[in-house]
């Protein structure tokens, strides 16, 4: 009989692989599910700063620590969905809930739900050293600096009296120093502000004209 020689080590690779896919999944499921229990016991004066940025924070840390584009998608949707699920189950038990203006209802909640899986996947994305990566790191920050921009701007879609300076200042100096922790060079991080910069203007327009 022929000697067949077996590769241990390839083995005990996989089964190291297959363990962190698991852990990395428990982990952002109950990520989701405190971030969802902690935004429901905030004081009011910091909502404004957790909600929605806590969530865009957590679904960057899932993208970037994802195995592959299909976990990615997997475990920002896992984090998404238990955050709703989390906050929605605390609210009925207070008896606060409140399902047609959860995330402003059932539209908005989709739409959340959608955002919140497309940061994940562009998280993950930041982890090439190319010029997608710079779209992708780009495209992240300025769809928070789109937001803090929309809420401080009187006359704009979503304008919150208040959220301006404080608020909006940190949230905006946040946006920009993510590209920084994400790109591993300063052209990099010089080419996703461009991005983020012509993102966020044509926003502007657009949101200065409805």
């Amino acid at each position: 009989m022929d000697d067949i020689q077996v590769d241990y080590a390839h083995y005990a690779e996989y089964d190291r692989r297959q363990r962190g896919i698991q852990r990395h999944l428990l982990i952002t499921f109950f990520g989701g599910v405190v971030l969802g229990l902690v935004g429901m016991v905030l004081p009011a004066s910091l909502a404004d700063v957790y909600d929605p940025y806590a969530a865009i924070a957590l679904a960057v840390a899932v993208g970037m620590t994802a195995s592959g584009f299909g976990w990615a998608l997997l475990t920002s949707f896992l984090t998404a969905a238990s955050g709703v699920v989390s906050t929605m189950g605390l609210g009925t038990l207070l008896g606060t809930a409140d399902f047609n203006t959860t995330a402003g209802g059932a539209i908005g909640l989709n739409v959340l739900l959608v955002l919140l899986v497309a940061v994940g996947l562009l998280a993950y994305v930041t982890r090439r050293n190319d010029r997608w990566g710079d779209l992708a790191a780009g495209g992240i920050s300025a769809l928070v600096l789109t937001d803090v921009i929309d809420r401080s701007t009187a006359g704009f879609v979503d304008f919150e009296p208040g959220f301006w300076p404080w608020p909006g200042v940190l949230l905006a100096l946040l946006a920009v120093g993510s590209v920084f922790l994400t790109r591993k060079s300063l052209p990099a991080a010089l080419r996703a502000l461009a991005v983020a910069a012509t993102i966020t203007g044509g926003f502007m327009v657009v949101l200065a004209l409805l």
